[in-house]
């Protein structure tokens, strides 16, 4: 089963500011993993360092190739 996990951050600067938004579908055994990276990336201490949440992702279909499933990856 897989899992979809999104980060929405605000990275900022002296000299200019940005909005980030990230989604990653990963296998389950991952998704741990996968948020401690992000958190310890996007970790600054300030208001606006974003959030992670993981959400199931029930289906995947490659538009293109019609792939689907794992192969739609």
């Amino acid at each position: 089963r897989r899992r979809h996990t999104r980060y929405i951050g605000d990275w900022s600067s002296d000299v200019c500011s940005s909005d980030l938004k990230l989604e990653i579908v990963v296998e389950d055994d991952q998704i741990d993993r996968l948020v401690e990276l992000l958190v310890e990336s996007a970790r600054s201490g300030k208001i606006g360092d974003g959030k992670v949440w993981v959400t199931p992702v029930e289906q995947m279909v490659r538009i293109r190739t019609g792939e689907s499933g794992p192969d739609a990856i």
